[in-house]
């Protein structure tokens, strides 16, 4: 049995996808909450069976009643939205929550693995690097309240870690980097630039990308590394399959690609000519935006993951043929 938290949404429903592939019995925490036409989460877990589906507020009790049943806890859930104003819900969800399953895992001797987030990384001044180090880690200057809850709680991992803290047997910290693909139709604003890329283009409008404001940085040259879901999942699924290893790793592509490189590989997938118009970027992200991300996956190589990622062409023609462009999206 799989605890999978936030297992209704974009990461989540995917690893619970895989992991009902390989007939494993999965638990589901999640709110699937109402849902306008397109955006209902239900939809992500319609087509693969689960063991049951669990509100956030009930983990504990069910925590209490299924000893010797949870064979891996994989917490996704998070407040993930970059705009989140609301510290006191952050911090309650992205790291108070994530510190009680720690702790709970440990006790009973369970892998635990829990996403983190690049968004840890900043405005990338200081580099790429998933080093779990604690000083490291407290060099590491996020943009936004999401980041900041990502970071403290990598940072308190490193510091129960160091003081000697039972820990669980196996642990790994996923800095995923820009995830795009299927089941993400519910996040709105913070759906990759894929999907609104792609609705954009379906609807006969150009795709809007932002301007650059940096010097030296052409309008649509900003870089990000975008990683498919499915090497998200494939990573996840290895740790299971690994309990020797552990640790904190960047999970992306490897790879720092243009959002013109992205929007002409959707175009490609299309059958269409590029059609791509440039806007000022709005106030709430100025300052806050990342203008190039990259994941050095050194260390997650070193601890025996050896699978190719999937490259940028590829994985967008996948997730726009096989997915956007079909009457029923979700997989």
């Amino acid at each position: 049995m799989y605890l999978v938290t936030g297992g209704a949404g974009f990461i989540g429903s995917n690893l619970v996808a895989a992991l009902a592939a390989r007939g494993a019995e999965v638990m589901v925490v999640d709110r699937l909450r109402d849902g306008t036409p397109g955006r209902e989460k239900w939809r992500n877990l319609a087509k693969h069976a689960i063991a049951g589906i669990l509100p956030p507020e009930e983990i504990e009790d069910y925590w209490a009643e299924s000893a010797g049943e949870i064979d891996a806890v994989l917490h996704m859930g998070a407040i993930s939205a970059t705009t989140a104003k609301d510290g006191d819900l952050v911090a309650a969800t992205n790291f108070t929550l994530p510190l009680w399953l720690w702790s709970a895992c440990a006790e009973r001797g369970i892998p635990f693995i829990y996403a983190s987030s690049a968004a840890t990384y900043g405005d990338g001044a200081l580099g790429f690097e998933d080093d779990a180090r604690p000083q490291a880690l407290a060099a590491l200057r996020p943009l936004n309240l999401y980041g900041w809850s990502k970071l403290a709680f990598d940072r308190r991992v490193a510091d129960m870690l160091e003081r000697g803290t039972p820990a669980p047997p196996q642990w790994a910290g996923l800095r995923f980097f820009n995830v795009y693909g299927p089941n993400e139709y519910h996040k709105g604003r913070m759906a990759s630039v894929v999907f609104h890329k792609f609705h954009e283009a379906a609807g006969g409008a150009p795709a809007r990308l932002f301007r650059s404001d940096r010097a030296g940085i052409a309008d649509g040259e900003q870089k990000r590394d975008f990683v498919h879901v499915d090497d998200c999942v494939n990573v996840m699924l290895w740790l299971l399959d690994n309990p020797q290893a552990s640790g904190l790793f960047n999970v992306g592509s490897g790879e720092a690609r243009s959002f013109l490189d992205l929007v002409r590989a959707m175009f490609a997938a299309m059958g269409e000519a590029p059609r791509i118009e440039f806007v000022d970027m709005p106030a709430d992200l100025k300052g806050k935006y990342q203008y190039f991300t990259e994941a050095p996956l050194a260390r997650l190589r070193a601890a025996g993951y050896d699978a190719p990622t999937i490259r940028l062409e590829d994985g967008v023609g996948r997730y726009v043929r096989d997915f956007l462009m079909q009457a029923d999206p979700h997989r």
